[in-house]
């Protein structure tokens, strides 16, 4: 019996909640039977198909006017259940939060609407999001306390002063929860570590490491495994490998790159070009289901932070037995490609190889090699094989684009710290041909294996991107409409209609901020064993195979095609596939935005840093959100955020077209809306809370200035190596 068998029995049988035992019997579950089950009532509670109630018994959740979810607490402390993507979420005022934290997974009793809104009110905790919590630690006469950094807690958490540790008033802590049940008292916890005093960069850093939780040691048996790893390799497990060492392979990553996961070699056929894409083989050395496996999943991803970097596996492993280091053989799965002379996919093979890279170019070097535009010799030589590698690629572009393949294309930040952990400047990345040229090797390659999963019927892990919401579309179409652009909307909209939009955009002075709002309004990317497709790239069929050492479904894709024998999958692992892929999927999208978020937050706090520095400047902006008390301005350049007050603007009273996405004044009828140019001067700065006030100098509307205000920042490589569509 499936979940969706179990759900559907439960719904025709149950009258009243049961025990687990008690439901088994009622669905006449045999006892062989029983582990299967329980297991999978387990998955249907965890996703709130279910509910677990008191004294153990299980009910389903629309007959009790319940619903389990994720809550998401706001900065004003109210609270909204998201429980279904298809469904508005349930609002949770702040005196019915009961003691969730944001991000917990909470059982809601429905409580009707109001006005226009459904409520609720949370019953009971299912699963905590956090086990700590960090802050600045005070000490009082009668007890201690830690008021948190996260300003969506709104209860400081009071500690024991008989802890281990004895930290000062004004000290970053970390602490311990324990259990609170009780909403009329406050959190407890134990301080377990003492980061240091806020404002120190560092500190800061890893505050936010510690908010998120992200582990930065491995574990004693990881590290053994990892090391023991390394004698895995032997002359036998080379000779069994398809020999590429007396290929042109190379790889191109950022200057700074430790971790080469990907390399390439190309050559010109009869038929048009064939492409090698080799992929460090991490699976080799990472034995499925062991303590490392287990902790590499547990991470899901490696994280990139501003000058940090949390690593999904050992650096024995990611920076030395993995790392495709040039003039060192090393143990690769490699996608060949045939492409013809129009740069379409003609035909595919994959392969456990041994290879041998030639050259470490960084993408600068690959830059000034493809500029040059050196014609394609007979000489086996790097400037010619990136001239040929560079002819395909635009091809491969091009191909894609006519599909209707998104490319946002929008600026990042990029932040340059000096030894101090103090920011020296703030820039946004360049996006060079050599970028794109890998990227479109590295698309190549995981549509190939996608492609090889679904024409030989085995089960796979896609990356899969959803059709957007009509309704998030909608709202996109009337902020368009008052820029005079016109964005259709209907159940048909295609990628190949946005895109058409986005190249009206180029060259305009709104062009990044509409197309960062068109972005906002689609799916996340996510990973899952049912295969809808990636709308973004308009691909059928697409996975992720290319980063193994930084991203754990790239792992569990190359153990598939692995597993692979005449085109079939064992039984037995193909059992295992069934019962683990969906969990798997799951639980990495979940760590991949937990990463952003992160990233997020502490791109904002160095920018804040750096602002702090800087106040009484004044800026080039425009205006990239409106609320009733005032509007936020992005900075050219560092791409950071403020808020111009409306208090501030004394020339008139505002008030807030919401509709229109403007503020208006009353008397003059002068507008401010989202999009118009402005420059404001930074008028204070808090750093810890990453809030940047601003004050008006001059209204400039819809015309983009020339004139550049703060200076120009470096623009070194980025240390993330590659999108993640």
């Amino acid at each position: 019996m499936n979940k969706k068998e179990i759900l559907k029995s439960i719904n025709t049988i149950l009258s009243r909640p049961l025990k687990l035992r008690d439901l088994a019997r009622e669905l006449e579950i045999s006892a062989s039977q029983y582990s299967g089950f329980r297991r999978q009532i387990k998955e249907l509670l965890a996703e709130g198909e279910l509910v677990r109630l008191k004294r153990g018994r299980i009910g389903l959740p629309a007959r009790l006017d319940l619903q389990v979810g994720k809550i998401s607490v706001s900065k004003t402390g109210i609270g909204f259940l998201i429980w279904d993507k298809s469904e508005p979420d349930i609002l949770i005022p702040p005196s019915r939060l009961s003691t969730a934290f944001d991000g917990d997974t909470v059982l809601v009793r429905r409580e009707g609407f109001e006005r226009g809104r459904q409520v609720g009110s949370v019953i009971s905790i299912q699963t905590r999001s956090r086990k700590q919590v960090v802050g600045v630690y005070h000490r009082g006469k009668s007890f201690s306390f830690v008021k948190p950094d996260d300003i969506r807690i709104h209860r400081d958490i009071y500690v024991s002063g008989s802890g281990k540790l004895n930290p000062r008033t004004g000290q970053r802590v970390v602490v311990k929860l324990s259990d609170w049940t009780d909403p009329y008292l406050n959190p407890e916890g134990e301080v377990i570590e003492i980061l240091g005093k806020p404002g120190n960069r560092r500190v800061d850093l890893l505050a936010i490491v510690r908010t998120y939780e992200f582990p930065e040691e491995f574990s004693a048996e990881s590290l053994r495994l990892a090391e023991k790893a390394s004698k895995k390799w032997t002359d036998e497990v080379s000779s069994n490998r398809e020999d590429l060492r007396h290929k042109l392979i190379y790889t191109i990553d950022p200057a700074d790159a430790k971790d080469h996961d990907d390399a390439f070699h190309i050559e010109r056929i009869a038929s048009g070009y064939r492409l090698g894409v080799h992929i460090a083989d991490v699976s080799f050395f990472v034995d499925e289901d062991s303590a490392l496996d287990k902790e590499a999943l547990g991470r899901g991803n490696s994280v990139y932070l501003p000058g940090k970097v949390i690593p999904m596996l050992p650096e024995i492993i990611s920076n030395d037995l993995c790392s495709l280091r040039p003039n060192q053989d090393r143990l690769a799965h490699s996608v060949f490609i045939d492409f013809d002379k129009s740069g379409k996919m003609t035909d595919w093979r994959v392969a456990e190889t041994i290879i041998r890279s030639r050259h470490k170019l960084s993408y600068e070097d690959a830059q000034e090699i493809i500029e040059r535009k050196k014609p394609v010799g007979k000489s086996e030589s790097v400037e010619d094989s990136l001239a040929l590698a560079y002819e395909l690629s635009r091809k491969l572009t091009k191909r894609r684009a006519a599909r209707g393949s998104l490319d946002f294309d929008l600026p990042e930040p990029l932040i340059e710290l000096d030894q101090k952990w103090d920011v020296v400047k703030l820039g946004t990345r360049v996006r060079l041909d050599s970028h794109k040229l890998v990227e479109e090797f590295m698309l190549a390659a995981n549509q190939a294996v996608a492609l090889m999963a679904v024409r030989l019927g085995v089960k796979m892990l896609f990356r899969v991107h959803d059709r957007p919401d009509l309704e998030k579309l909608e709202q996109f179409a009337q902020l368009a409409k008052a820029f005079g652009y016109n964005f259709a909307v209907s159940d048909t909209t295609s990628p190949k209609m946005a895109q058409e939009f986005l190249v009206q955009l180029k060259g305009e002075p709104e062009e990044e901020y509409l197309s960062e709002l068109l972005l906002r309004s689609m799916k996340k990317a996510v990973y899952q064993p049912e295969n809808i497709g990636h709308f973004g790239l308009a691909f059928k069929n697409y996975a992720h195979f290319t980063s193994p050492i930084r991203r754990y479904p790239d792992l569990v894709v190359h153990r598939i095609l692995k597993s692979l024998k005449n085109g079939h999958i064992p039984v037995a692992y193909d059992r295992k596939l069934s019962k683990s892929l969906s969990n798997i999927g799951s639980h990495c999208s979940e760590r991949e935005r937990i990463a952003e978020r992160a990233e997020r937050e502490a791109i904002k706090m160095f920018q804040a840093s750096y602002l702090a520095k800087h106040v009484g400047d004044e800026f080039n902006g425009i205006i990239s959100g409106v609320i009733g008390r005032g509007f936020f301005v992005r900075l050219d350049g560092i791409r950071s955020e403020g808020m111009v007050r409306v208090s501030s603007i004394d020339d008139d009273f505002y008030h807030h077209d919401e509709s229109r996405h403007r503020l208006i004044g009353a008397r003059k009828k002068r507008v401010f809306r989202m999009g118009d140019r402005v420059k404001v001067q930074v008028i204070k700065v808090d750093i810890e809370r990453r809030e940047i006030d601003l004050e008006l100098v001059e209204s400039q509307g819809s015309k983009r200035s020339s004139k550049r205000v703060g200076g120009k920042a470096k623009r070194p490589a980025p240390r993330r190596k590659r999108g993640k569509r």
